[in-house]
């Protein structure tokens, strides 16, 4: 054989069916197979070590034309576990928190923040699409900007600034960068800002306060940085809107700032959604998990205002989601059961 290994040989030894690694190429959720000289699939050591980390790792399969991939039924089965343990343990035990105990040794646990967030409408994930109402995810505060963050910042709509002449309080003072992008600057009239750094500005309103007095020294200061807004959302421990403190900001800084990917995420299928004013947005997938913790670069795409990153849950995370209210009603019940047995002896 040469080490090459037949699609056969890498599905007996991974535990799916030759179909289900096609289906991946052709998804794209795995590099295609090499070919011989013949045109027939063979693949090397380290292709089939790659199928089986992908396949041990990432849970975002789904069934067509009744062919099952096994993760989802390794899902289903670790779920029946859980729901086993649930109604068992209580009796036995005779506590209602011996389920709840049993559940959470194996839930990856999302955050209550992400919960509420699809809770309340702001992300409907579908099995061809992910759909997010931006209105409704709150905004995140963040820690205060650095000096050099500040200074290739340009100013937009609802930016709020403060500009001090020195020596003339009257021209000094704090404003609001309107929806046109002006400020309106008393005894002056209406100054367009909009796409102006601080330093930038500091020069226009130099030159238009030099009609009114002489050799102005002005300052110029960012208040607020409202104008500009990325978004980092699903299974992230501080999912929601961030308020960008530059034009850009890269992914790995993002995914920093929501707090990092929680026990219930699948890293390597992530979506960097870049709005359009006109049709469907740009979708790009990046492999969170490779820059996180292989440190590839290449991943660490810039994110620009109004992206959205979107961390995904595995389907073992979305499968004990919708088993666990079961298995608390169940274990409530068992364990008022087992209170009013204790009682009556």
């Amino acid at each position: 054989m040469n080490g090459r290994l037949t699609i056969t040989e890498v599905g007996k030894y991974i535990g799916v069916t030759p179909r289900t690694i096609m289906r991946w190429e052709k998804m794209g959720k795995i590099k295609r197979s090499r070919r011989d000289w013949r045109g027939w699939r063979f693949y090397l050591k380290e292709d089939m070590e790659d199928i089986r980390k992908f396949y041990e790792s990432s849970y975002e399969y789904g069934n067509e034309g009744g062919d099952t991939v096994m993760n989802l039924t390794k899902a289903t089965l670790i779920a029946i576990l859980v729901l086993g343990a649930s109604l068992s343990l209580p009796i036995l035990c005779g506590y209602g928190h011996a389920q709840a105990a049993a559940v959470q040794a194996v839930q990856p646990d999302p955050s209550d923040a992400q919960v509420n967030m699809v809770q309340s409408g702001a992300v409907t994930e579908t099995k061809t699409s992910v759909d997010v109402n931006l209105s409704r995810i709150p905004a995140v505060m963040q820690p205060p900007t650095t000096v050099a963050e500040a200074s290739k910042y340009t100013l937009g709509p609802d930016d709020v600034i403060e500009v001090e002449v020195r020596r003339h309080p009257e021209f000094s003072g704090k404003y609001i960068v309107t929806a046109e992008g002006k400020i309106e600057y008393k005894f002056i009239g209406d100054v367009f800002v909009e796409g102006l750094t601080k330093v930038q500005l500091q020069e226009r309103l130099a030159a238009v306060l030099s009609d009114y007095i002489i050799e102005p020294e002005v300052n110029v200061q960012i208040l607020q940085y409202l104008s500009k807004v990325y978004y980092v959302i699903g299974a992230v421990n501080r999912p929601g809107k961030y308020f960008m403190k530059g034009n850009t900001i890269p992914i790995l800084e993002a995914i920093v700032q929501a707090g990092l990917p929680n026990q219930a995420s699948s890293t390597r299928k992530c979506r960097l959604i870049s709005p359009a004013r006109k049709g469907k947005g740009k979708v790009i997938y990046v492999n969170v998990y490779e820059l996180l913790y292989g440190g590839d670069l290449k991943c660490n795409l810039d994110m620009k205002p109004g992206d959205v990153l979107y961390v995904p849950t595995t389907t073992i995370a979305k499968v004990i989601q919708i088993i666990r209210p079961v298995t608390d009603t169940v274990a409530s019940a068992a364990g008022s059961a087992a209170a009013g047995a204790a009682l009556a002896l």
